[in-house]
């Protein structure tokens, strides 16, 4: 009997891909396209719907490229909760001043919002209770409001549908205007089984979103990897290069899919402290660009700064709670690339492994992990080495659990001299500060009601061992990693594998191809330094809301 195979496609920042899965989990082909990312101004990142989809085709064409079109039996995608705006025909609709139609998404990363999030955190609305208390510039209702004020005849006027963009591509791959409640309840304030709250819309100056029963926004949903439509359109088959009828499941976020690839794996024989426990003691932790904290529960839990609870977002019928850092491998690739040695740094990493060096920097960050561990004498620990040097890593803002996208970064500890060992200490200790925040949103969990045993993270940063170990060193959980490097793949594969129909529930899907390739046990013995390590993480946010006080009264006390 031929096998049968599960597509999943993932948009993530910048780049889309699609693997070939198999029934039981294992990738067979993995296929990746750049896509574009423009700034026309400062805090604003756009793309091309036109661009993504185009770059999806080609992703699905090229995994499929060697096996027989029939033995594909469902398609999933995944993607940033990027807004979409299209017109009454499904064109393109502009969302800058500069009116290129083409660039019709506002990203995820887009802070061009942020008064706009703080107006809507001041009308104090009940349903902000389920994203923390505070609206985040990077949810779509702040970004809605942007559009509608400054760019009312060129944009707002002419737009008749906003997708996040999972529901976009899972449209356009069915023709079903139907959203998945992972977008909706996540980005958009929808709460089942109630719904849209008109009152909320209608506070915020959006009362026109609610006519004809919401349907720019959508007013009919599913849970995630429910079967859309007919399954792949005649268009859509010729596009992507499979069979008409193909199922499709409902989509996902980029990080929710990860989780899904995740949080439902097997653990016996990892001697995990989860083993035996349900699900709801797993927190998902998904870390790429931007890192998303995710946790379930059977009961909705409010917990402060962080979004949720989200009813079905992520597994059908658990409640979802997501925490997040706005920037990571972001803010690593910003320390290191501008470091005044990171030219001294490539020629080392070249030297030491040409084949690698250009690898997604996976060979400057190998290079620095070597460098720390030669740094490090017999008698001390890589950890210890930035011990004098601290960061707070919120140089995009803090997403959670502090809900504060003003805030800045700070760096503690620096000196005139910009050899390669600083530039290896300034990542350790940048690497440190994002495991430190991670404990900071976990601590918050928990005090909510979450008990949380195990860390399950995926995404590119679970490729680099530092960044593993000190998750677990700072936290003082063990990181179960998945056996499949690309387990965001992989979620989104398991929407096409439920959609088709082959696995009964979502819950089923995970069991079966969620597993669990390595744990990394935290090393004890570095308890007391990270407690103290984290008494200065939280002292320095501190520290800085104090400047900020200070000087705030500056034009008082001057007179001006």
């Amino acid at each position: 009997m031929a096998e049968v195979y599960y597509i999943g496609v993932d948009v993530g920042t910048a780049s889309v891909r699609a693997a070939l899965v198999s029934k039981n989990g294992h990738l067979k082909t993995v296929a990746q396209e750049p896509i574009s990312i423009w700034e026309p101004h400062t805090d604003h990142y756009v793309q091309s719907s036109s661009e993504i989809w185009r770059k999806c085709c080609s992703v699905v064409k090229e995994v499929t490229r060697d096996v027989n079109k029939n033995q594909v039996r469902g398609i999933g995608f995944d993607a940033t909760c990027s807004l979409v705006v299209l017109d009454q025909s499904f064109q393109p609709v502009a969302v800058n001043r500069d009116g290129n139609k083409e660039r019709n998404v506002v990203m995820w990363m887009d802070h061009r919002a942020a008064e706009q999030a703080a107006r809507i955190t001041s009308t104090g609305h009940g349903v902000l209770r389920r994203v923390g208390g505070v609206m985040s510039p990077e949810m779509q209702p702040p970004k809605l409001l942007w559009l509608k004020e400054n760019l009312r005849e060129s944009c707002w006027n002419q737009a008749a549908h906003f997708f996040d963009l999972p529901d976009f591509l899972s449209w356009k791959a069915t023709g079903s205007l139907t959203r998945s409640l992972c977008t909706l309840v996540c980005k958009w304030t929808y709460c089942p089984p109630q719904g849209w709250d008109a009152t909320f819309w209608t506070s915020i100056g959006l009362k026109d979103l609610t006519e004809k029963n919401f349907s720019k926004i959508g007013n009919v949903t599913c849970s995630p990897g429910s079967p859309l439509g007919d399954g792949l359109t005649r268009e859509a088959a010729a596009d992507l290069g499979l069979n008409t009828g193909t199922a499709v499941g409902a989509s996902l976020i980029d990080a929710h899919a990860g989780g899904l690839a995740m949080i439902g794996a097997d653990v016996k024989g990892f001697q995990l402290p989860c083993e035996g426990r349900p699900i709801t003691s797993r927190v998902a932790m998904i870390c790429g660009t931007s890192s998303c904290h995710m946790a379930i529960s059977e009961q909705p839990l409010f917990v402060p700064g962080v979004w949720g609870p989200c009813l079905s977002a992520m597994v059908p019928d658990l409640w979802l709670n997501e925490g997040g850092q706005s920037a990571t491998g972001r803010l690593i690739e910003h320390m290191v690339k501008g470091h005044a040695a990171y030219m001294l740094l490539q020629e080392k990493a070249q030297q030491s492994c040409p084949s690698s060096a250009d690898d997604d920097n996976g060979g400057i960050y190998s290079y620095l992990n070597k460098h720390l561990s030669r740094m490090a004498s017999a008698c001390s620990t890589v950890d210890s080495l930035a011990s004098g040097l601290h960061v707070w890593p919120d140089f995009h803002g803090n997403r959670s659990p502090l809900a504060d996208p003003t805030l800045k970064g700070m760096v503690v500890g620096l000196s005139l001299s910009h050899t390669l060992d600083d530039l290896a200490l300034l990542y350790l200790a940048t690497v440190q500060a994002l495991a430190l925040g991670t404990l900071h949103i976990l601590e918050a969990m928990k005090e909510a009601g979450h008990s949380i045993e195990t860390i399950f993270l995926c995404g590119g940063l679970s490729k680099n061992h530092l960044f593993v170990q000190t998750h677990a060193n700072a936290t003082g959980l063990p990181v179960a990693l998945p056996e499949q490097s690309e387990a965001v793949l992989v979620g989104a594969a398991i929407l096409g594998a439920c959609a088709s129909r082959e696995h009964g529930t979502i819950q089923e899907a995970m069991a079966k191809m969620a597993k669990v390739g390595k744990v990394v046990q935290p090393d004890r013995t570095l308890q007391s330094f990270y407690q103290k390590k984290y008494k200065v993480f939280r002292r320095l946010v501190d520290h800085q809301r104090e400047y900020q006080a200070l000087m705030s009264t500056f034009g008082i006390e001057e007179g001006h």
